[in-house]
């Protein structure tokens, strides 16, 4: 069985990423037939680690939330 995504599973997947809150789609189905497997792979891989890295801006603002004891 091949594991590997399929160029629209990637799109979905970049789009949930960049689209987060919003209620159309940012990015046109017809970039798929410009866009490699490997770029898409690329795309998402970069996009979840500026997802999942806070800015020290960030780290502030949430630092108000933090309970001491």
């Amino acid at each position: 069985m091949d594991s590997t995504p399929t160029k629209e599973s990637l799109l979905a997947d970049i789009e949930a990423l960049i689209a987060y809150g919003a209620e159309e789609p940012t990015i046109h189905p017809d970039l798929l037939a410009y866009l490699e497997i490997e770029d898409l792979q690329n795309i998402k891989a970069k996009l979840l680690t500026k997802v999942n890295t806070l800015t020290e801006e960030d780290k502030a603002w949430l630092e108000q939330f933090k309970k001491y004891e």
